[in-house]
């Protein structure tokens, strides 16, 4: 796990302006405006310590949250997954340029024989976000593998590499090729070749059962992905702890989270051990759909993406980091983001997403300007 400092200046930012960035977490939640937040700041191998604010249950005066509690952390599952691809392109298994029908040759029809690989990490597969009947599915319990069948013969919304448009689809049939290839689980692929080595306990894809106890409740709004709240089926339910979504299951806590961060930000290795290659990083975290050629020019402008990481978003990242940033936001109100040229990684995990979007930009940017 990563080395634990408690003042700010010992790695490089500002005491003062650290203090602003509690105190503008501790007002969001003072206000009633937030349920319940934790958030940490590292640089260069090295962090604060876990910020922790307001409840983790949706009673009344319900349990804090904790240092340890555990985040259902969403769309930042997506580019962990995509790093699990990347492991079998440095194994020489894959190509960027592949199609994903040669390995799912059921995926091949209605235009998707033309879907490289490449076009489902860079969210330019033409794909849909969600499944049409996403709702119903999840409301009768269907397992992920009946997700993937209907992914397999959806109807594009552009032809691939074309057009930038976020799809969750893309990355449910990544997850699909590499368990083909691999010829196990997704959760166990991430616990062996990611969790284990750096030492992330508390991280899985789908709930761990001597866990629970510490998983944050989230305040949901009413519709969208999360269910509405209430239901059986929604981001709280025992059904979707369990599914294991490859676009957004992922459960960790703040420390692992910084840890897997740093990671990255070290070129793919953490404490002597190598999980990824510098080259491998570097791919994944440089622009990937600027050499497109069929991309619209004002596409490539608005949405930057390198291999399953967003690149420098200011209404997720705020206004103040390099250009170099990358990182991702997730829907139950998360964001992790790393800055090459300052070293310094955020993640703030929330348990409720309408506050989150307002909150993510103003405490990146507090951050980002601490740097000394």
């Amino acid at each position: 796990m990563i080395e634990i400092v408690t003042q700010p200046e010992k790695i490089g930012i500002s005491e003062e302006k650290f203090s602003e960035a509690m105190a503008l977490l501790n007002n969001t939640v003072a206000d009633g405006q937030l349920m319940g937040a934790a958030m940490q700041v590292a640089r260069s191998g090295k962090a604060l310590p876990v910020v922790a604010v307001g409840q983790r249950e949706l009673r009344e005066g319900g349990e804090p949250v904790e240092q340890d509690t555990l985040f259902l952390i969403a769309s930042i599952t997506k580019p962990v997954v995509c790093a699990a691809v990347m492991k079998l392109i440095e194994q020489g298994r894959l190509c960027l340029d592949d199609r994903a029908s040669d390995y799912l040759p059921q995926f091949g029809n209605r235009g998707k024989d033309a879907i490289l690989l490449r076009h489902l990490l860079t969210h330019t597969s033409g794909l849909p976000d969600m499944l049409p009947d996403n709702q119903s599915l999840r409301q009768t319990h269907q397992p992920l593998s009946i997700f993937v069948d209907k992914m397999c013969d959806l109807d594009l919304l552009f032809e691939p590499g074309t057009n930038i448009s976020y799809q969750s689809c893309g990355i449910a049939v990544l997850s699909a090729v590499v368990e083909k290839l691999e010829g196990r689980p997704m959760p166990e692929i991430l616990k062996s070749q990611f969790f284990d080595p750096l030492g992330l306990a508390d991280s899985s894809l789908g709930k761990q059962m001597d866990r629970t106890d510490r998983i944050s409740e989230i305040k949901i709004p009413k519709g969208g992905d999360g269910g509405g709240g209430g239901t059986d089926w929604d981001w709280n339910s025992d059904y979707w702890h369990g599914f294991g979504a490859p676009w957004g299951g992922m459960f960790t806590t703040p420390a692992d989270l910084t840890t897997l961060c740093q990671m990255f930000l070290n070129g793919g290795s953490w404490e002597g051990v190598r999980l990824l290659g510098e080259a491998t990083v570097r791919a994944m975290t440089q622009d990937q759909t600027r050499e497109m050629p069929d991309l619209p020019a004002s596409g490539k402008l608005r949405h930057r993406w390198g291999l399953g990481w967003r690149l420098r978003d200011a209404g997720l990242y705020g206004d103040l980091v390099s250009p170099r940033t990358f990182g991702h936001g997730g829907a139950t109100g998360t964001v992790a983001w790393m800055d090459p040229e300052s070293g310094v990684s955020f993640v703030l995990l929330t348990n409720q997403a309408d506050a989150a979007k307002i909150l993510r930009p103003r405490l990146s940017n507090v951050i980002a300007s601490a740097v000394l």
